[in-house]
């Protein structure tokens, strides 16, 4: 019964996940076409518009692309910490066991791409990208799958979300050790102050949601300053966030009888409103709800709609625009060499490693997933997109046309990827055969 609700759970995220992906087509497809477009450059003053404040000692003004790449983007990091941090302690990495199989993927998939951006690399000046094809871009990955229904075992789904979530954090570390600034130390320590205090709250049981909103816009601000980039905070801030419940469920459900209980008995007005004590029953039931509910699962809850429904696709218009006709001159050797490591490196890096574990019989994989699959999901890796464009962004955030070449890259070989990856699970699967094995 608890497997059947995790799975159910699990599909209702990867459905999410999924529709995402589509309105991260959507926006990638309006952006170049408006880039493009003889409005073109209403595209360009619209992202470069200033917006902000600026006081005597103090300045926060900055253009509307850099508020949403470090603004937005540091709630869509938030919710990446709440989804490690669940994984960890309750979730599909909870063990060793559980772990290995997404773990030996994700580290092949993160180092080969690298290695393949080194070598192929000729140009000292856009070395600094290596970091673009490491990660996996979730939302657009889980969209094919859906494409596929039945044809892939939700076990499959599992790995593929649980490798991109370690992917993830390879992704978030490089971005705070070799995508940062020139650190101000001062401010940096201030800010790990503030985040001991939530952890040590937290520790205790002490949970407050205004108090984590009030620390989390002074600790974002206290990294944009400091010169770490701001969306670590993202991160960070999320594993100050409890997962446990403050009642168990059998106290919970004694409360809420005798809530029900109480309304039944008390005075019903002759309107069709409610009573001074049903008002009060039913703000005894909330403060109960707000006790049983896991603050990290609420949080998590809340905010997995708004990011994938607004804030990535967002991320998508703004930075998706490449003005394809424009008179910089493009570096097509980064382009070939991204479009490589992508859609060979992350292929041959996941599905090499995975196979050869698999073979010397150092890891267990789910029965209903083949080798053709694996090497299916691995291509699907290549999907790169969010994540890669965003670390493109700060690898050469003083080059527009490595940036604009790094973008048309990174498209060329998402698409690429999806494609092989797409066709290489719908031919060469056994519909009927994954089928019952689910079933069984």
């Amino acid at each position: 019964m608890i497997q059947k609700k995790t799975f159910s759970t699990f599909q209702k995220f990867t459905k999410i996940e999924s529709f995402s992906g589509i309105l991260l087509l959507v926006a990638t497809i309006v952006a170049l076409v408006w880039a493009n477009s003889p409005f073109g450059e209403s595209y360009q003053s619209l992202w470069q518009y200033k917006v902000g404040f600026t006081t005597q000692g103090f300045e926060l003004n900055k253009p509307l692309i850099l508020w949403i790449n470090d603004g937005l983007m540091a709630v869509f990091f938030f919710l990446i910490g709440l989804e490690i941090k669940r994984e960890f302690l309750i979730g599909e990495l909870n063990s060793g066991k559980k772990i290995a199989f997404p773990l030996i993927g994700a580290l092949g998939g993160m180092i080969v791409p690298v290695a393949f951006f080194i070598i192929l690399n000729q140009n000292p000046e856009t070395l600094k990208g290596w970091g673009i094809p490491m990660a996996t871009d979730i939302a657009f990955s889980l969209a094919i799958l859906k494409l596929l229904g039945n044809r892939v075992p939700l076990s499959l789904k599992i790995f593929l979300t649980a490798f991109a979530i370690v992917d993830d954090i390879g992704a978030v570390l490089v971005i705070a050790i070799f995508y940062s600034g020139n650190i101000e130390v001062g401010l940096l320590v201030a800010a790990f102050i503030l985040l001991g205090i939530l952890y040590t709250l937290s520790y205790r049981g002490f949970y407050s949601k205004s108090l984590l909103v009030l620390f989390s816009v002074i600790i974002w601000v206290l990294f944009l300053k400091s010169g770490i980039h701001p969306t670590i905070a993202g991160i960070l801030l999320a594993f100050a966030v409890p997962v446990r419940q403050k009642i168990t469920t059998p106290a919970f459900i004694d409360n809420l009888v005798n809530i029900t209980n109480n309304i039944r008995q008390a005075v019903i007005t002759p309107k069709p409103i409610l009573s001074k004590g049903q008002i009060e029953l039913i703000d005894e039931l909330e403060n109960w709800t707000d006790k049983y509910q896991s603050p990290l699962q609420h949080l998590e809850h809340k905010l997995h709609n708004w990011v994938a429904y607004f804030i990535i696709p967002i991320f998508a218009l703004a930075n998706a625009g490449v003005v394809l006709g424009s008179d910089i001159d493009l570096a097509h050797a980064l382009m070939i060499n991204i479009i490589i490591s992508l859609v060979l490196g992350k292929s041959i890096g996941i599905s090499f490693i995975i196979l050869l574990v698999k073979k010397l019989r150092l890891i267990e994989i789910p029965d209903e997933i083949s080798n053709r699959q694996i090497i299916g999901v691995s291509f699907l890796a290549g999907i790169g997109f969010t994540m890669a464009i965003f670390i493109a962004s700060l690898a050469f955030v003083d080059s527009p046309a490595y940036i604009d070449s790094a973008k048309i890259g990174i498209l060329i070989g998402s698409l690429i990827s999806a494609l092989i990856g797409f066709f290489i699970l719908k031919m060469k699967t056994n519909k009927k055969t994954v089928v019952n094995a689910v079933q069984k």
